[in-house]
């Protein structure tokens, strides 16, 4: 039974292994407590922040720059995904106030400790912090009522 149990992958071991240990635990957790879009973009959207900083304040001090494909969020080519403006008129204050904080933090716990835990090179934790706002983007395309912000996740087949 403790082979089945999992713990943070050590810095010594390979990247690829510390990817899969941050997605697969994010996917279970956003998955158990049924995160509502808006919360998992909230959390996701901080460490996108936080870990680009961190990697653009290095490049400019090393005189070097980001590739370009981290600089932005990659670009939404789904057919389907309508161009939401509808979005930008819904009171985001109230609906912000209505977010779980708890379950924000479990996420966020989760992310941080995987992160330092593991020592996750950032540019591979910019890269799948983009593919999940990605998918979180992709989501919010196709909300068109403030309700839609408090559906859950719903990750597409193979992520």
């Amino acid at each position: 039974m403790d082979e089945d149990r999992r713990t943070i992958p050590k810095p010594p071991d390979h990247p690829n292994e510390k990817l899969l240990f941050l997605r697969e635990n994010m996917v279970h957790l956003t998955s158990q407590l049924s995160m509502p879009i808006i919360e998992v973009a909230l959390v996701v959207s901080k460490y996108i922040r936080i870990v680009y900083d961190s990697l653009e304040k290095v490049a400019e001090n090393s005189g070097e720059k980001l590739p370009a494909d981290l600089l932005h969020p990659i670009p939404i080519e789904d057919p389907k995904a309508e161009s939401s403006d509808s979005i930008h008129s819904f009171p985001l204050e109230s609906l912000i106030g209505r977010v779980d904080e708890d379950r924000m933090d479990i996420l966020d716990t989760l992310i941080r400790n995987v992160l330092n835990e593991s020592e996750l090179e950032f540019i591979l934790a910019l890269q799948e912090l983009r593919d999940w706002e990605y998918e979180i983007r992709l989501q919010l395309s196709k909300v068109s009522g403030p309700g839609g912000l408090f559906s859950p996740i719903s990750l597409s087949d193979g992520f």
